[in-house]
């Protein structure tokens, strides 16, 4: 690791780092530290983005930029077509404007993190975490890669060597605050203040919980089994020193949560909107295509919904729509994708970047159907003025299984409800599992 930094942030996915990244973007805005870069983007002077972060004529791209966005409008690349590409330095990040900054470039100032990656063991979301990393770095940040996972030494050792940073830490951001890895980071954390961006729809539960007073525990959980009780019986301390250094107030230290989620903010705590400012800035406008796109969901695979019930479903959603390409969850197995190929005929993609970042940069459908998920609440955000329809599909409680959480269809659909900007599509008729 790099002499203690003021701010330091915990990310142990894709999402969660697009956030950070994010987060220091609005951030600086607010600070008035804004890099050239940032302002270029909302000066005004007759070559002036309009309020989505899109050039308002095409005119005035430059030669180059038109050059670049040729290049990489050209099609959504797979993971194994990119991951070469990925870790050969100076390769380029699909979707990087002409001009814009190089490593070190300046992501200065206060509020700038130092990045530590907690990478999980599939290889689709490390990959994608890779990606995202190289994002971060020409964006002007240092980014630490700490495995934390793939043995059972290595939390001990990610914890030894993270542990005088982290007491060092004025500030310190995390992605999950259910990860018990970051939880028991936050153990000897003295910072003034801690920062959680969106891990998706999870943050949404985060501070309900922590508004009941509850310990921190997934929507999707059911917590049976004498050996699952055992465990969080064991894990209750750490879990609970958590939940109290991310209640607001404790120890005069501050909260804030940066998201686009729908939260009612506890007293005392910051909540600041995340509206994907920096990406819009960076990225686009996309190119749309005739098409409808579907978007992948991982609640077969956390084993809240039947699997003969969601290829239904998107089978009745493809012919509906007319959809053409899948865009595929990073945790979705090869089986169930080749299954849903078979099935629907669709072009299933593998995204090598977090979808929001896909979409802006295109080429991507004027519709996007998505079964309750993160995405029906980012993607308003990140495609606002592009003229692409956001549309949510609902979860009939028929498709789930016996082993979901009693609070599963609850939570799906409150997402959807809160859901802002997008077309509500009712829950399509699937057959019973067989």
């Amino acid at each position: 690791m790099t002499p203690s930094a003021s701010t330091l942030a915990f990310v142990e996915s894709p999402v969660q780092l697009l956030n950070v990244l994010e987060w220091a973007h609005a951030r600086r805005a607010d600070d008035g530290t804004a890099r050239p870069h940032d302002a270029a983007a909302r000066a005004d002077d007759g070559t002036a983005r309009a309020h989505d972060g899109t050039d308002r004529t095409a005119a005035d791209r430059t030669a180059a930029d038109r050059t670049a966005a040729g290049r990489l409008l050209d099609g959504v690349p797979s993971q194994c077509e990119r991951s070469t590409a990925a870790a050969a330095p100076g390769s380029g990040v699909p979707g990087d404007r002409a001009g814009g900054p190089r490593p070190g470039a300046g992501a200065s100032g206060a509020q700038a993190p130092t990045i530590v990656v907690l990478p999980p063991t599939d290889p689709m979301s490390r990959g994608q975490l890779r990606r995202v990393a190289a994002l971060a770095r020409d964006e002007g940040y240092t980014v630490h890669w700490q495995e934390a996972r793939g043995g059972a030494g290595a939390p001990f050792r990610a914890l030894a060597a993270l542990a005088a940073d982290v007491r060092g830490a004025e500030r310190i951001v995390v992605g999950d605050p259910f990860s018990r890895f970051v939880q028991l980071l936050l153990a000897p954390a003295r910072a003034a203040e801690l920062v959680v961006v969106d891990d998706g729809t999870a943050t949404m539960e985060f501070v309900a919980q922590l508004g009941r007073g509850e310990r921190l525990r997934r929507w999707h959980r059911t917590g049976s089994g004498a050996g699952a009780r055992v465990r969080e019986l064991a894990y209750a301390p750490v879990s609970g020193t958590a939940r109290r250094r991310l209640t607001p107030g404790g120890g005069g230290r501050g909260v804030e949560v940066f998201t686009s989620m729908p939260v009612t903010p506890l007293p005392g705590m910051d909540v600041r909107l995340n509206d994907f400012a920096w990406t819009r800035a960076r990225f686009g406008p996309p190119r749309l295509t005739r098409g409808t796109d579907l978007v992948g969901t991982s609640l077969v695979e956390t084993g809240v919904v039947d699997p003969a019930r969601y290829r239904a479903a998107v089978l009745a959603l493809t012919r509906e729509h007319g959809a053409t390409r899948y865009f595929a969850h990073r945790r979705e197995s090869p089986e169930k994708l080749r299954a849903l190929s078979e099935a629907t005929g669709l072009e299933i993609v593998r995204p090598d970047l977090p979808l929001e970042l896909i979409a802006r940069r295109g080429p991507v459908g004027r519709t996007i159907v998505s079964f309750p998920s993160t995405v029906v609440h980012t993607l308003p955000y990140a495609l606002i003025g592009t003229g692409v329809t956001v549309a949510v599909c609902q979860v009939d409680p028929q498709w789930l299984t016996a082993a979901a959480s009693p609070r599963a269809h609850g939570f799906l659909a409150g997402v959807t409800d809160t859901a802002r900007d997008v077309r509500r599509l009712p829950a399509q008729a699937a057959p019973a599992a067989g």
